[in-house]
């Protein structure tokens, strides 16, 4: 995936995990070699997209702002979980996942299993709709384990008593 033929492909990738297992550690570095190798990419949290995104809708400025993310050929969604969207924020999200689907690549990290993506987007048919979409020639990457937060918050403590 470093050598980001993926982008190539148009081809997602969707990072699934606990919380402190490196999905947004692992999707930074896919997307800051995706910038080296010279492709147009964009980081967002998934809650500031939606945000950015009704923003540009009350503003009149939403068909610019989507003309834009159409042109990236990388999108990082990061942190798809921790938030509800709003009916008008799941829809809005829907359109701009579903314009890349086969157009451009879309990295995702989250927390959820697919199952559980109606406790974020609240509509089941719209949930299925995006989920079908992120999963269509996409690669999933399961990340569970230990946080490594915690591992290393640990570790400094047990230096910091002295103990092992």
């Amino acid at each position: 995936m470093a050598e980001c033929n993926f982008l190539e492909r148009k081809e997602n990738i969707v990072f699934l995990g606990n919380p402190g297992t490196g999905k947004t550690h692992l999707a930074s570095g896919l997307a800051l070699m995706a910038c080296q190798k010279g492709y147009r990419v964009r980081f967002y949290t998934a809650a500031t997209l939606a945000n950015d995104l009704l923003e540009a809708k009350e503003q009149r400025t939403l068909s610019r702002l989507e003309k834009q993310l159409d042109k990236i050929e990388l999108l990082v969604l990061d942190e798809l979980s921790y938030l509800t969207f709003s009916r008008p924020s799941a829809e809005l999200l829907f359109q701009v996942i579903s314009s890349r689907n086969e157009r451009g690549s879309t990295i995702v990290t989250t927390n959820l299993e697919f199952s559980r993506w109606t406790e974020i987007f609240a509509d089941p048919l719209l949930t299925s709709a995006i989920v079908d979409r992120m999963t269509h020639r996409s690669h999933i990457i399961d990340t569970n384990g230990s946080s490594y937060r915690l591992k290393q918050r640990l570790t400094e403590a047990a230096r910091f008593t002295g103990s092992d």
